[in-house]
């Protein structure tokens, strides 16, 4: 009997619903597991020993590992998590498969989730679980606009094609930081309009239609209306996306359990002053039942029973009343400051290569792209 293959959507599976039990094995070395691993509301049983040391110590280490009915083997590339399979097969283990291209398939893996299916037109939020991101698709007739797409494109263009549309548009809601982009590829091989504020993308070396603090975007017949409400704070070019007059596509602003924090570009209290404003200002303007959709999330606890992260802005803002019951300009700057902590030193990088700055070539995107976001402004909920 050999170790088995299975794909990153499997484990999705098994990890948000109930009733696959089974121990996950991530045989990666310490330091890598502990900046990123494997995350979902019914994983409950994971152990970390590191391929080396099977290799040196293969009795020891097979005695590291639980004894459990299915084991689930995790590895940066797929290859080492095969060779310590075939050792737990060799030991006794039954059921033993090992991920399919490695933890990179899990750090780019999207799943769908149906968010609304009103008057003609669907709404999809896309997981990412190994980014905790999300990224929508918005599909009225046979057209697609999607927002925040990550660089996973073949995932949308099937998605879209499987759905009997094209993708017209992609929608920044700032320039991203913490992955890298998809629109810009989006835009060179089908023809699609990026859409991204001038405050973000003025040094964007790609073409791009200029955001306009309220202006409405349709489809080309009809459909759901699309308002681009400018947030700076989290950047200056912040926008979020009102659809239907119902949806909020808030990038990285408003969170379930957070908000987007303001010290990534370098000007800590400058862009403080900003998001306060917004959310004084553009965020109180808006109706408590809105629904609002996030760029990221800091756990799954924020998932609805759906497993979809969404909330209502009148939901969110009692969540988040000790934020968003600051009462002035200047103790939310303290927030902001107490709560301030190092950013990864890959975000810079990533911000050149989303603006078309610096050009680097797949296995370094996928060095720079793996790994939790960190992008939320209180560390109490920050991972």
């Amino acid at each position: 009997m050999e170790p088995k293959p299975y794909k990153a959507e499997d484990l999705f599976e098994w990890v948000t619903q109930a009733g696959e039990e089974f121990l996950l094995l991530d045989v990666r070395v310490n330091e890598q597991f502990d900046r990123f691993k494997v995350e979902g509301p019914y994983l409950s049983d994971m152990v970390n020993v590191p391929y080396v040391e099977f290799v040196e110590h293969e009795e020891e280490s097979v005695a590291k590992v639980p004894a459990a009915e299915k084991v689930r083997i995790v590895c940066a590339k797929e290859g080492s998590a095969r060779y310590v399979g075939e050792i737990l097969v060799n030991h006794g283990f039954k059921d033993v498969q090992y991920l399919e291209g490695g933890i990179k398939t899990w750090g780019n893996m999207l799943a769908p989730k149906l968010v609304a299916s009103d008057d003609g037109y669907k709404l999809y939020q896309f997981i990412r679980p190994g980014k905790a991101s999300c990224s929508y698709g918005l599909i009225y007739n046979d057209e697609m606009v999607l927002f925040d797409p990550s660089r996973n494109v073949d995932f949308y263009q099937r998605f879209a094609e499987n759905n009997g549309a094209r993708i017209v548009k992609s929608c920044e809601t700032h320039l991203q930081a913490d992955y890298i982009s998809g629109s810009k590829q989006i835009a060179a091989d089908f023809g699609a309009h990026i859409l991204g504020h001038e405050s973000d993308f003025k040094e964007a070396t790609f073409k791009y239609d200029k955001i306009v603090d309220e202006q409405v975007y349709s489809f080309s017949r009809g459909g759901p209306e699309i308002k681009a409400l400018h947030m700076p704070g989290h950047t200056p070019g912040s926008t979020s996306y009102l659809i239907d007059n119902q949806y909020l596509i808030s990038g990285d602003t408003v969170f379930i359990l957070s908000i987007g924090r303001p010290d990534l570009g370098g000007k800590a209290e400058e862009w403080s002053k900003l998001l306060y404003h917004t959310l004084q200002t553009k965020i109180e303007e808006l109706i408590d039942d809105v629904i609002v959709l996030p760029g990221h999330y800091m756990d799954w606890s924020e998932a609805n029973p759906s497993r979809i992260f969404s909330d209502t802005l009148g939901n969110i803002k009692n969540k988040n009343s000790d934020i968003y019951g600051i009462s002035s300009e200047t103790k939310f700057i303290e927030f902001i400051k107490d709560n301030m902590r190092p950013q990864p030193e890959v975000y810079a990088e990533v911000r050149k290569v989303n603006a078309g700055l610096l050009e680097v070539d797949p296995e370094q995107q996928e060095i720079m792209d793996l790994g939790k976001n960190e992008c939320a402004a209180s560390a109490q909920n920050a991972s």
